[in-house]
């Protein structure tokens, strides 16, 4: 699947704080508020362990944020030493559903896992989102358990 023309999809960069990153990621949660400062420090530190945090966005046209999601690259003892990718933080500016950037994005990042030699993907996801993410080659792999704090 190709994304519509003008859309783009890569690595999430500093300059999209002022892009609506932040205001397209409201849209999947709470996320308060962020000065550029807390932003760039964040972003710095992804940036330090590229081999772990891999943050990429779609962009329209004006190079505006119009959907965020985040691979992250656990490795483990298990399987020889092997690595376990976690997909978080899929959002898509209301504006812009519709048009199957989260499918793109989602299917993106898991190449992006299979590039960096994961054995499996995992994600996490409300009820309601379950027929999306199996549209996107995704199924139900067991029971997710939660203690907030």
């Amino acid at each position: 699947m190709m994304l519509p023309q003008g859309y783009t999809f890569r690595k999430l960069k500093l300059t999209d704080y002022d892009n609506q990153y932040l205001e397209t990621l409201k849209v999947l949660t709470t996320v308060g508020e962020i000065s550029k400062e807390d932003f760039t420090e964040l972003y710095n530190h992804w940036s330090s362990l590229p081999s772990i945090y891999h943050p990429y966005v779609i962009t329209n046209a004006s190079g505006i944020v119009v959907a965020t999601g985040m691979l992250f690259v656990e490795k483990k003892l298990i399987h020889e030493c092997g690595k376990v990718g976690h997909i978080e933080d899929i959002s898509v500016a209301k504006s812009e559903q519709g048009k199957k950037l989260g499918y793109y994005l989602v299917t993106s990042l898991t190449k992006v896992a299979q590039e960096n030699d994961c054995y499996k993907v995992i994600l996490d996801c409300s009820p309601e989102n379950v027929g999306f993410y199996e549209k996107c080659g995704y199924k139900d792999g067991g029971v997710e358990m939660v203690c907030r704090f």
